[in-house]
């Protein structure tokens, strides 16, 4: 027998296990890049309160990287976590860097000492002592993977790193970085609109090494939530301005696409986004994800998706409205995209 919950009662977290042995952490966690960057204007009174807010709501994992700001997201959720260490499960990651003088400038790293030299600096400006999962932002062409992770595993070893991640990391590159280290989880684009992982083989290889799959934009970088109509909608110096499914006939083209999930919400009884995130959740319990936010109010709908229970009837409409390969244009403009580990 059920009882209903009382009035000041919220149901308990849901939880995932991370890697094939690892800790248990929330279902959803919270992106913080959009806090410090590439989402408009910053609001760090606000983005504190709201990872505080997370906290207090039972969602554990917190996700940053040293080249977000660059560096200025680090100190934030340091400065949120403050005194509530225990809380949470800290993930960031090293491995593309930026130029102070072109902010626009990208780069990859993944050479051994700049592995070391960057936990250092992410330990220092998060102020803990242990980074709970650290990440390879981007695999680095020019670095063996071996190498890369080689030195991350040093670090678990001088107890300075808990558990081993990698982000956009292909099949192959994942088979090789197991037989180094155990692999946690692999952070990757994965939504309705970003159906990547199951195309590629990257979903089948997690699964088959025993590694979690952290689904980053699994709103589609806000789109699915149903709430941006325009480009117009973005802030001047919004990334989403530049990006190609975001631009002219791309844009119309998904909005359309959108509307169909607007509408399978409402006959669910769910925000687009809570639908968007539910769809995410029930691909498997292998999986994770972390919307980004910096408001409170859209944390609490993002939590609201848990309550969503999506049947085999809710799965199938879904991907009759919303099939894969059906989002018009690249997920990341033609640069960006070459940087990622094919």
């Amino acid at each position: 027998m059920r009882f209903p919950l009382a009035m000041d009662q919220e149901p308990p977290m849901q939880r995932r296990i991370l890697g094939a042995h690892g800790p248990r952490v929330s279902a959803l966690g919270l992106g913080c890049m959009g806090m410090s960057e590439f989402y408009g204007a910053r609001d760090d009174a606000e983005s504190i309160a709201t990872v505080r807010h997370a906290l207090d709501r039972g969602l554990t994992l917190l996700d940053t990287a040293d080249a977000y700001g660059p560096h200025l997201n680090e100190e934030l959720v340091g400065r949120a976590i403050e005194g509530r260490r225990e809380q949470v499960f800290i993930a960031t990651k090293f491995g593309i860097v930026r130029e102070p003088a072109n902010p626009a400038a990208r780069g990859v790293n993944g050479r051994p000492e700049y592995v070391r030299a960057s936990c250092e600096g992410s330990l220092r400006r998060l102020g803990v002592e242990c980074i709970d999962l650290y990440y390879q932002h981007r695999v680095d062409p020019d670095v063996p993977i071996e190498e890369t992770v080689g030195a991350m595993a040093e670090l678990v070893r001088a107890g300075k790193v808990r558990h081993l991640g990698l982000s956009e990391a292909s099949a192959p590159t994942l088979e090789r970085a197991s037989r180094v280290h155990p692999i946690a989880a692999l952070q990757s684009e994965y939504s309705l609109w970003t159906r990547d992982p199951e195309d590629n083989g990257v979903l089948a290889a997690c699964r088959r090494l025993g590694i979690t799959l952290v689904a980053y934009s699994p709103l589609g970088r806000g789109f699915l939530t149903g709430t941006i109509r325009s480009p117009e909608d973005f802030e001047a110096g919004d990334y989403r301005r530049g990006s190609p499914r975001f631009q002219g006939e791309n844009f119309q083209r998904n909005l359309v696409l959108v509307d169909k999930v607007r509408a399978l919400a409402q006959e669910k009884g769910c925000t687009p986004a809570q639908l968007a995130l539910a769809w995410v959740l029930a691909q498997g319990e292998d999986i994770v994800a972390i919307p980004g936010t910096k408001r409170r109010e859209r944390l609490d709908e993002n939590l609201g998706a848990l309550e969503v229970s999506l049947a085999a009837a809710d799965l199938a409409a879904i991907a009759a409205v919303f099939p894969p390969d059906v989002a018009a244009g690249t997920r990341y403009p033609q640069e960006m995209m070459r940087r990622l580990n094919g």
